[in-house]
């Protein structure tokens, strides 16, 4: 079984919320539900997320879309370079996640179970 995990962090590298979704599952997918209810300045992400209906969304939130153009866009748009060297943060979060064995080798049976392990971790990784 496998699963991935659709993580929102703070600009500290802090969890602020994930989701879980089938490996087949493309990321956009659970953007949405992801994103919703939260209060943001800019979201960081990296070409996948390049979709029309989430850049129309941050731009009515008045929310700045750091996220570089797919090479096959017609009209190439500009992003901030400098700011998105930040992504890392994501990045190392994640790596920080997959230090916990757990985690790493996704040994729960169940997404409520596997869900509970990841809360569990990110509240280590917040008490460190």
């Amino acid at each position: 079984m496998t699963t991935k995990i659709l993580a929102l962090t703070d600009s500290l590298g802090n969890l602020v919320k994930f989701r879980l979704m089938p490996e087949q599952y493309h990321d956009l997918a659970e953007v949405k539900p992801l994103i919703e209810g939260i209060d943001f300045q800019a979201l960081l992400a990296d070409k996948a997320f390049d979709a029309d209906w989430l850049l129309k969304e941050l731009d009515d939130r008045d929310a700045k879309a750091v996220i570089p153009p797919k090479a096959n866009r017609t009209v190439q748009r500009v992003f901030d370079s400098c700011m998105y060297k930040w992504r890392h943060l994501i990045e190392n979060y994640f790596c920080k996640l997959k230090e916990f064995k757990r985690i790493a080798m996704r040994s729960d049976k169940t997404d409520s179970s596997f869900s509970a392990m990841i809360y569990l971790c990110a509240s280590g990784i917040n008490s460190r």
